[in-house]
């Protein structure tokens, strides 16, 4: 076997990203680079070594035992990696440069984009990446400098602040409630078209709480991407649940059964701790904080849902 020091860092990113992603067309989108040269790195880190990392099928790519036992230590060599560059960045006190933030689809489509126009405004210097994703981007990983949650973070070494709950009502269009009429009850309610989630549980599990017993077999649409649910309810496919504030901001939508208590879902701004008091991260921060806050609610009886 070769000599794992002598690697370029650059190979053990293909290696990581290949065993990630299971195919190279994958890692090389992750990774920002093409296919073929992909390809010549993890060739070329498995000739350093003189070993195969891969098993190559039709379908894509699978470890080999030898790449089982050397993933560990890559994950490990990356996370290393990742926390020099945190703490080398925790120390540059410019007001300038980029900030990576992720934020769910719904978010960065709907509330975020008045809040980096402003941003722009008041800080010229600083350049910003959206990364709209519903999955969870590592932060420890720098795979964003702030997170925008719609749950409580869990993970360590990170800094999080609540920002409030985000209150969610039933909406349909004037179009489906002229054509249907507008359900008085929770039983009315259940006789009509409700656009719901796919693989997600949480309104389930909330609304149980509430003593109303959901399946997912009541929808009659099912997505777990909410941006999507809020232009299908705006399109009249039915019922579906949408952020209040949002809905309001529609002149194409009405509120049903504006008292039943929907869970809402609390928002969290969340970053590493080595990076809160960069100044430009700091900047980000207190943009998103001060453009969030007034769309929340900070009633602390409100029902909300909990983790994915």
């Amino acid at each position: 076997m070769g000599r794992i020091d002598r690697l370029d860092w650059t190979l053990i990113q293909a290696f990581l990203a290949v065993a990630a992603e299971g195919s190279l067309s994958a890692a090389a989108r992750a990774l920002g680079v093409s296919q073929p040269t992909l390809g010549r790195q993890v060739k070329l880190m498995e000739e350093q070594l003189g070993i195969a990392l891969f098993y190559r099928q039709p379908k894509g790519l699978s470890l080999t035992s030898e790449g089982e036992a050397l993933l560990p230590h890559a994950k490990a060599m990356a996370a290393a990696a990742s926390e020099l560059a945190t703490t080398a960045a925790g120390h540059d006190n410019s007001l300038q440069g980029t900030v990576r933030i992720t934020a769910s689809e719904f978010t960065a489509m709907y509330s975020l984009p008045p809040i980096l126009a402003r941003l722009r405004i008041d800080h010229p210097d600083i350049q910003i990446e959206l990364n709209s994703t519903d999955l969870s981007e590592n932060l420890l990983f720098r795979e964003a400098d702030i997170a925008v949650r719609m749950y409580r973070p869990t993970q360590l070494e990170v800094v999080t602040k609540k920002l409030g709950v985000l209150e969610l009502g039933f909406f349909a269009s004037k179009n489906y409630l002229q054509r249907r009429g507008s359900p008085m009850s929770i039983e009315e309610l259940m006789q009509h078209d409700l656009l719901g989630y796919d693989r997600s549980e949480r309104f389930i599990r909330g609304a149980a709480k509430l003593g109303w017993q959901l399946s997912r077999h009541d929808f009659v649409f099912r997505s777990d991407a909410q941006n999507v649910h809020c232009e299908m309810i705006r399109a009249g496919a039915g019922i579906g649940v949408m952020a209040c504030c949002l809905g309001e901001s529609f002149d194409d939508v009405e509120q049903i059964l504006p008292h039943f208590p929907v869970p809402g879902l609390e928002i969290w701004l969340t970053t590493h701790e080595a990076l809160r008091h960069t100044p430009r991260v700091a900047a980000v921060w207190r943009g998103l904080e001060k453009g969030l806050t007034p769309v929340l609610s900070q009633d602390s009886s409100i029902p909300v849902m909990h983790s994915p």
